[in-house]
């Protein structure tokens, strides 16, 4: 009997082992962080709608789409510059945010026109503008930079709709009063600019 329970635990370790290698962290998840040099860096984070969490010494981390390894290693390659040595750090998921409520963890995002990496791309859900524009590998010098579109379809009427963004006004400085977050479908077009543009 003792013999079978501990079978039992083996297989169930041994599940739970590789669920949290394959798992990948989603907005909305709760994460405990261990740092084992500096227990007052301990704490739980919310991974933002953005995919990010905040942590000490090492500001936004990505980690949306992540594996608990990968979010570790990458907690310590950002932290450690504060560190003698390469710190230890230990991230479990305390929490999940149930799946069926945020739906995948990408969505599908199109670049046309002129950016170096035209064509689909699938970009973690809660991706801004700004952001899936850095993903499209940026502008290319042809670019109308004044007159770049994000053009969406209302998937509950059928109705298309125009945002105009002046990407050269951003790039010098001004303000944005919000920075959009993409929907699945959307469309990021950049013409090309005219001759005296």
């Amino acid at each position: 009997m003792k013999s079978m329970v501990l079978a039992v635990l083996a297989i169930f370790a041994a599940a739970v082992a590789h669920a949290q290698g394959t798992f990948t962290v989603s907005p909305g998840d709760t994460l405990s962080i261990e740092v084992l040099e500096d227990p007052q860096l301990n704490r739980q984070v919310l991974v933002l709608p953005d995919g990010s969490i905040n942590f000490p010494f090492a500001g936004s981390v990505p980690v949306s789409g992540r594996t608990v390894a990968q979010v570790e290693s990458t907690i310590e390659s950002a932290i450690a510059p504060n560190f003698a040595s390469t710190p230890n750090v230990f991230v479990t998921v305390d929490t999940l945010q149930a799946r069926t409520e945020l739906g995948p963890a990408t969505i599908d995002v199109y670049f046309l026109g002129e950016v170096n990496a035209p064509g689909a791309q699938a970009v973690p859900r809660g991706t801004t503008f700004l952001q899936a524009l850095a993903l499209g590998g940026g502008l290319t010098p042809f670019a109308a930079d004044k007159r770049v579109q994000l053009r969406r379809i209302d998937t509950r009427n059928g109705t298309s709709q125009l945002v105009k963004i002046n990407y050269r006004a951003l790039t010098r400085g001004a303000g944005i009063s919000r920075d959009i977050v993409l929907s699945d479908g959307d469309v990021i077009l950049v013409p090309s600019r005219g001759l005296f543009e």
